[in-house]
């Protein structure tokens, strides 16, 4: 009779179940121990990854709901946690839960909340700080051969057992492969990483099955590894800087797989996906041959497109993230980040000149930023037309070189995760509570409203920054909005007209102004419908359609006074060709 294997369960919690929010850290690590020589055929390998959506989430007791879902089919020996800010809390009492449960468990906890800080992971028996692939199956070989604990040395790997009631957590480094790169502990505390895996090595938890893409509707995608830059907020400032790439052979067979299941949408995960133009356009190409109808999301730095990149980046469905994070340079340089002004200008210009589709990222609370400064990096983004403006708060992550340096840059902030700043030297605390509102009233009008099309032309014709059109909106909203946050764009656009009415009320703009500006804003709206969902629309409107997109429109003023009135109704649709396209009918 064969000899029942041990079952490891590889387990986290998810915020919510969507393609950019899949089990891909828990799965590398199962995909791993499936496959590698010393793990092979000796463990049975699980998967657990339910949501904080599911019926059954219990937040009052968050721990037993993790606990319950890995006990469910089969006593496991051993869990594997992968912990993020987002669930960091929780799988402490997950894996407090456990051992309660299952005495001889062996918890190991990885990911990056337990690479910042492996010792802070305080119910744990073990924790793998860096890339656990390699880590990972060498740790279970060597506990399944019952090697003491004290003999068990692997770069990145420590116990976190509690020696006795009391005491601080016993850190041992582990002793360090000859060129590894390891550096010695500090105070006796572990500072390495696990040894990186040769990408080639690897095998794909998509191509395996480890992972179901179809039960997410979408995938996130490694295509590298490692980072160049050292922005001091990023957990990368402290990984590879050398940028490792996965085999096109591996690429190639997972894009038809996403091809096969017929998912909707990609989340490229390459930090910089056009630091390597070449590659850059070569994958773009396999994109194109292999999977031309899926969607694809990719983070880029502006500072690497030109006019080629910018056109290539159109042959397929997709959209760029750009990380601005500030406009201004002295803020950026605090944060080790480089900014050239005129250069990011010029080549988001190449984005817009070839009608690709990309947004921005802010990031308020920045060392040596201001309130005043931040309104200033919002106006010069929205200023270059992209398609959404992402802000986030600061987050000081633990592992970081702006966490190490937090105190000596003035900044504040909380202590457990999301770990956001709460003010600055520069930056109070009331400040970024209305940074907070200006990025929530971003994230209403502009993105959620599809407002690229016509914003800035009405802030011209309101004679206001962008940043200060915001601003009043919020307060307006916040005033008039009883009922709850907007769902729908169409909702949305309500919203949208009703404020534009009230400025130019204050404004006493003509009523052919105010025509102007509602026909402008309801026909791009009824535009973007039919481009996103797919629906016909249909819009009753003071100009003709042609006109209301010409270069005439972006000058409102003007405008009301050239372009004579035509009220007509007019039916928004996607042609046979795939284009988006327009018939008056009366």
């Amino acid at each position: 009779m064969e000899e029942e294997k041990p079952l490891v369960v590889c387990a986290t919690l998810l915020i919510e179940k969507s393609p950019q929010a899949l089990p891909l850290g828990a799965a590398c690590i199962a995909s791993a121990i499936k496959h590698d020589s010393r793990t092979e055929n000796r463990f049975s390998v699980a998967l657990v990854a339910p949501t904080k959506e599911d019926a059954d989430y219990n937040k009052d007791a968050p721990g037993e709901f993790l606990a319950k879902k890995i006990m469910a089919e089969k006593t496991p020996g051993y869990v594997c946690l992968s912990v993020y800010v987002w669930n960091r809390e929780e799988l402490e009492k997950t894996a407090a839960v456990l051992k309660k449960m299952i005495p001889h468990l062996v918890v190991i906890a990885g990911g990056p909340e337990v690479t910042a800080n492996p010792a802070s992971f305080s119910n744990s028996d073990w924790c793998v700080a860096g890339e656990g692939e390699n880590a990972v199956p060498q740790l279970l070989s060597l506990l399944e051969k019952h090697i003491p604990d004290e003999s068990i040395r692997i770069p990145g790997v420590f116990s976190g057992k509690k020696e006795r009631a009391g005491t601080d957590r016993k850190v041992r480094r582990a002793e360090t492969a000859a060129g590894t790169g390891v550096p010695p502990p500090e105070n006796g505390r572990f500072t390495g990483r696990a040894v990186p895996p040769p990408l080639d090595t690897l095998c794909s938890p998509y191509l395996d099955g480890t992972l179901d893409v179809s039960a997410y509707e979408g995938a996130l995608f490694e295509l590298a590894r490692g980072c160049p830059f050292k922005c001091a907020y990023c957990y990368e400032s402290k990984g590879e800087k050398a940028v490792r790439y996965f085999p096109l052979e591996r690429i190639e067979k997972e894009l038809e797989l996403f091809a096969e299941k017929k998912i909707r949408q990609v989340f490229v995960l390459d930090p910089t996906y056009n630091i390597d133009k070449k590659r850059a356009l070569t994958l773009l190409r396999l994109i194109a041959k292999k999977a031309p109808g899926i969607f694809f999301y990719f983070e880029a730095r502006a500072e690497f497109i030109d006019r080629e990149l910018a056109a290539a980046f159109t042959q397929i469905p997709c959209a760029l993230q750009i990380g601005l994070q500030s406009a201004d340079e002295t803020v950026l340089r605090t944060v080790n980040r480089p900014f050239d002004r005129k250069k990011f200008v010029r080549n988001i210009g190449c984005l817009n000149e070839a009608g690709a589709v990309f947004g921005f990222d802010l990031i308020y609370g920045l060392p040596k930023d201001t309130l005043h400064g931040f309104r200033k990096s919002l106006d010069f983004a929205l200023g270059l037309y992209p398609n959404n403006v992402e802000t986030f708060c600061l987050s000081v992550l633990p592992g970081t070189p702006l966490y190490e340096n937090a105190e000596s840059l003035g900044v504040t902030y909380s202590r457990t995760p999301p770990y956001h700043v709460i003010h600055t030297d520069c930056f109070s605390e009331s400040e970024m509570q209305k940074a907070g509102e200006l990025s929530e009233a971003c994230t209403i009008f502009y993105n959620d409203g599809r407002a690229v099309p016509w914003f800035n032309a009405v802030c011209r014709f309101f004679k206001m920054r962008q940043s200060q059109f915001l601003e009043d909106f919020f307060c307006w909203y916040s005033a008039q909005i009883k009922s709850g946050p907007c769902r729908s764009h169409s909702e949305i656009e309500k919203v949208q007209l009703a404020f534009v009415r009230e400025k130019c009320n204050a404004k006493r703009s003509s009523p052919q102004e105010r025509r102007a500006v509602e026909s402008i804003i309801q026909f791009n709206g009824a535009l973007s419908r039919v481009e996103s969902d797919g629906t016909e629309e249909t819009a009753r409107l003071s100009f003709r359609p042609d006109d209301l997109v010409s270069q005439y429109a972006t000058d409102i003023s003007f405008f009301a006074r050239t372009i004579k009135s035509a009220p007509c109704t007019v039916r928004c649709f996607r042609a046979k060709s795939g284009q988006i396209d327009w018939r008056t009918i009366k």
